[in-house]
């Protein structure tokens, strides 16, 4: 039974990390450079609700089966470092995907409305920005809390 635990866990540890790096190494990029801001924005605007929503399930996954393996180790202490890892890339996750891209959605229609010179443009590159860098610790939690699983599983 603890073998389909681990193997589950490394699963959704190893989706949400792909996910990520998917997505912001190859699709968007290549999406706007093949579309232009405008129609990338259609299309990735339309990709977020599910790129987040699978974040957040692959995430949750590894937190909840991350807490099964700690309670099962005989060296716990790596698997709550990595829980704990996991949990802030979560967190951010969720932020990003219920926050912050709530706000930039309303607030791209008003910069679309308004010109790139508005303040609407203005806030809604400061929320990229802020997704941009929440996912970064998203996937830095994953990775971390990957190789700290690692060596959990080594013991």
């Amino acid at each position: 039974m603890i073998g389909l635990v681990r193997f589950l866990y490394l699963l959704a540890l190893g989706l949400w990390i792909g996910e990520i790096a998917v997505f912001s190494f190859l699709v968007a990029p290549a999406v706007f450079r093949t579309l232009g801001p405008t129609g990338a924005g259609d299309v990735v605007a339309a990709i977020f609700p599910g790129y987040y929503a699978l974040g957040t399930v692959t995430a949750a996954t590894a937190f909840g089966l991350g807490l099964v393996l700690r309670s099962t180790s005989s060296r716990p202490g790596w698997w709550t470092a990595a829980v704990v890892a996991i949990t802030i890339g979560l967190a951010a996750t969720l932020w990003a995907g219920t926050v912050v891209h709530s706000r930039a959605r309303r607030l791209r229609a008003a910069m679309q409305a308004a010109g790139d010179d508005s303040p609407a443009a203005a806030e809604f590159r400061r929320l990229h920005g802020r997704a941009v860098a929440l996912n970064g610790a998203a996937l830095v939690a994953g990775l971390v809390g990957l190789g700290l699983s690692a060596a959990g599983l080594r013991h």
